[in-house]
């Protein structure tokens, strides 16, 4: 950077013009290739860039640095709308890409410049260009995890499911962010929650895997397929499992007891319309009326059922091989098998009272069921 360039940098247009008049060089570039141009467009400095443009001969209104970025492009990048509309009013070349094939559309959506978006957006550029990798503005925003620009870029009529050369959806991005806002935004906007990318991961997938429970909450309420398998043919569940994420795995078998081991036409009594504020919870079970039961629960589990008798109640009440596999991996040692077989009970207990029906009763059959009548 030498003195002229920096002087463009920080606004300072007497100094400019002292250096210009002094014979210094005007066509001169950093080593990222930034011009005078490019220096005062990025910093928003009107006055500076209407000397350049009109005082100043032969200013290439469009030339590129090294990452084939114009003047136009770092207004947008950095927000300035209103070195950005001069700019336009100038003539510059609206559809120029970068060298990562970026439009100016792109680099405001991913830096969350909500009113340069709008305002590029008024100038009519293309909300369906894609970058090099085939990202849309829509997924820059949502990997930048920008709700506002998602929002903004949905209601000028992006579309919700582009993807990307990967098979990535704007959901894929949201879940890598780990944001919630723009994920709620994107599911109601009509997005596909259950999308495979080019490892077979649905966003569902990405958040168990990234550790994100309340995306895992917002995906399963939303109707995410829990028994969606990857190109590893694992499901969120087996992610669970495998990283020791708690919270989650108890959270995916709530979600299969609800929705599977029941009636999958419970699904049909939820509002699709908005994926927050369910009925259905992940809290503990705390609740008065439940002590005694809870009490009972873990007494059966600690002290009366037999090694591998837990097995036994899940398989009766309807568990999978991956529900239980999930449950055994929280815990090891010789006396596992006591925490396990109450980890279970519990699910099933919050299972039976979604369904509304009588614990006691559920529970009386099932141990007769496996032959301890004694202890029913």
């Amino acid at each position: 950077m030498n003195a002229l360039l920096l002087s463009a940098w920080f606004g300072h247009l007497r100094i400019l013009q002292i250096l210009v008049n002094s014979g210094a060089k005007i066509h001169c570039e950093n080593k990222d290739g930034l011009t005078l141009l490019h220096c005062a467009a990025q910093g928003g400095h009107v006055p500076v860039l209407a000397f350049i443009m009109e005082d100043l001969e032969d200013v290439a209104l469009d030339q590129a640095d090294k990452l084939g970025r114009t003047a136009f492009h770092r207004a947008a990048e950095h927000g300035q709308l209103d070195a950005l509309d001069f700019l336009v009013g100038s003539g510059c070349d609206h559809s120029i890409k970068d060298k990562e094939g970026n439009t100016a559309l792109h680099l405001a959506a991913g830096r969350g410049h909500v009113a340069v978006l709008q305002q590029l957006v008024d100038f009519g550029l293309d909300l369906e260009e894609r970058n090099a990798e085939g990202l849309t503005a829509l997924h820059a925003a949502a990997e930048g995890t920008h709700p506002d620009c998602v929002q903004l870029l949905l209601g000028a009529g992006s579309s919700v499911d582009a993807l990307t050369q990967k098979k990535l959806s704007c959901l894929h991005y949201a879940a890598l962010g780990g944001s919630e806002d723009v994920s709620r935004a994107l599911i109601l906007a009509g997005g596909c929650t259950n999308v495979a990318d080019h490892q077979g991961a649905s966003p569902l997938h990405l958040a168990v895997r990234h550790n994100f429970p309340a995306l895992v909450k917002l995906f399963i309420n939303a109707h995410s397929d829990l028994d969606a398998t990857d190109n590893r043919q694992q499901t969120p569940l087996h992610l669970a499992a495998e990283h020791a994420w708690q919270d989650i795995a108890e959270m995916l078998l709530v979600a299969g007891v609800d929705l599977t081991l029941t009636d999958k036409d419970h699904l049909s009594c939820r509002d699709s319309s908005d994926p927050s504020g369910k009925s259905l919870t992940f809290k503990q079970d705390h609740r008065p009326e439940t002590q005694q039961l809870r009490s009972v629960l873990w007494q059966l589990a600690s002290r009366r059922l037999r090694r591998g008798e837990w097995k036994k109640l899940a398989c009766t009440w309807g568990f999978t091989e991956a529900h239980i596999c999930a449950i055994e991996q929280q815990w090891t040692g010789t006396r596992s098998y006591q925490e396990h077989g109450h980890r279970m009970l519990l699910i099933w207990l919050h299972g039976v009272a979604m369904a509304g029906e009588n614990p006691s009763k559920a529970l009386f059959e099932g141990l007769v069921a496996i032959g301890r009548r004694d202890l029913a």
